[in-house]
C-alpha cells in the first residue's frame, strides 16, 4: 500500500523478459525482430535483431546478421555480428565474417575468422586524447 515499488506488469517489460527459442532441427529463413532474449539451437538464415541477449547453442547455426545487447556463441555463425556490450565465444564456437562489439571474450579452442571492430573503446580513446590536448593547451596559455 505504501510501497515505492512500481508495478512492472507493463507490456514492454513483459516482452523484454521473454525467452524465445529456435529448437534443434528447426530451420528458419527470414528476419526476426524482438525485444526479449533468444536461444538458437536450430538454423537461422537471415537477420536477428533484439534488445536482449542471444545464445547460439552448440547445434545452432546463424547465416546472416545478428544485432543484440549481449551474445554467447557456442555454435556456428557466418555473417555480421553487432553486439552492444559483450560477445562471448565458447570453445566450440566457429565465427566467420565481421564482428562489431564493445567487449570480446574468446575461450581457447574457438575458431575466429573475422574482422573485429571494438567500437566504444576507440571512441573513448579519441575523447581522452582531445581532453588531454585541451588540458595541455590550457596549461601552456
Amino acid at each position: 500500500m505504501f510501497s515505492d515499488k512500481k508495478n512492472d506488469n507493463t507490456e514492454s517489460s513483459k516482452s523484454s523478459k521473454q525467452q524465445n527459442k529456435l529448437a534443434e532441427g528447426t530451420e528458419l529463413i527470414g528476419d526476426i525482430t524482438g525485444s526479449g532474449s533468444f536461444r538458437i539451437e536450430g538454423k537461422l538464415e537471415g537477420t536477428l535483431k533484439t534488445a536482449g541477449k542471444v545464445v547460439l547453442g552448440k547445434t545452432g547455426i546463424i547465416d546472416g546478421q545478428l544485432e543484440c545487447e549481449n551474445a554467447d556463441i557456442e555454435g556456428n555463425f557466418s555473417g555480421k555480428i553487432k553486439v552492444k556490450n559483450t560477445l562471448t565465444l565458447k570453445s566450440s564456437a566457429k565465427i566467420d565474417g565481421e564482428v562489431e562489439t564493445r567487449r570480446l571474450s574468446i575461450e581457447p579452442g574457438a575458431e575466429f575468422n573475422a574482422s573485429c571492430e571494438m567500437k566504444e573503446q576507440v571512441k573513448s580513446l579519441k575523447n581522452e586524447h582531445s581532453k588531454k590536448q585541451k588540458r595541455e593547451q590550457g596549461q601552456s596559455a
